[in-house]
């Protein structure tokens, strides 16, 4: 009776690892490993927070580029990592979700989030995959959609570490240097946001140490501008 009931017991205990196996392998799947730090992005449009700060993104997986320490990010290297072509039409593609590209032999994946925060934590989106998190380039990119042209905004930037950022196909920001992420710490020159689709795209380089960017637009006196909404449903198209 007693060896029944140990096999029973014994039974029992491998479908309940199973289960959480099971479980574990879902919420890989659905994001729920990137808690709390990112959800995964919806086909409704999102609109900035209340600081006017952008939270959704498409995030490629790390690219490998070691370094050894963060001291090297000036303005000629940083330009010349940006501008190696590790993947095709890199200044240009507006990937979907789940898009694949390969890097070095090495194939990464382009994930549709939601920041929880207003600061995009690169770091947690690597290290929440199981990806390499350190001497690493991320990329991002995120489609504004404005219901009428606005002149005279800028992109304001905040990186750790060094980052260079475009908007439509034209460069409005870099941060080179050891960094730590400052809020509004890099202001571009007058931009004009087009009626309809805009595409911001931004790199960001780390050695050692945490990752992470915040972006928004501000006006002519320093306030957020709020009112576009972010979409990338359509991302691809």
């Amino acid at each position: 009776m007693n060896k029944l009931r140990k096999i029973v017991m014994l039974a029992l205990g491998v479908l309940f690892a199973l289960a959480l196996e099971a479980i574990s392998v879902a919420a890989d799947d659905d994001g729920s490993s990137l808690a709390p730090y990112f959800t995964p992005a919806t086909s409704s449009p999102k609109l900035p927070n209340s600081d006017g700060f952008l939270q959704r993104w498409l995030l490629l997986e790390p690219i490998n580029k070691p370094n050894r320490g963060n001291t090297v990010f000036t303005d000629s290297y940083i330009r010349n990592a940006f501008n190696t072509e590790y993947f095709p039409d890199q200044f240009t593609v507006v990937p979907h979700d789940g898009d694949k590209v390969t890097v070095a032999g090495q194939e990464l994946a382009w994930h549709a989030l939601d920041a929880t925060g207003f600061n995009v934590k690169l770091f947690r989106f690597a290290s929440g995959l199981n990806k390499q998190t350190y001497g690493v380039i991320f990329w991002a990119v995120t489609v504004v959609n404005c219901p009428q042209e606005m002149k005279n905004v800028r992109l304001a930037v905040g990186s750790n570490s060094a980052s260079m950022w475009w908007l439509n196909g034209q460069e409005a920001v870099i941060l080179s240097g050891d960094r730590r992420m400052v809020m509004d710490d890099c202001i571009s020159k007058r931009l004009t946001l087009h009626q309809g689709r805009n595409v911001i795209r931004g790199a960001v380089i780390n050695g050692p140490g945490m990752s992470d960017f915040c972006v928004r637009f501000i006006d002519e006196n320093g306030n957020p501008i709020k009112d576009f909404t972010v979409n990338l449903d359509n991302a691809g198209k």
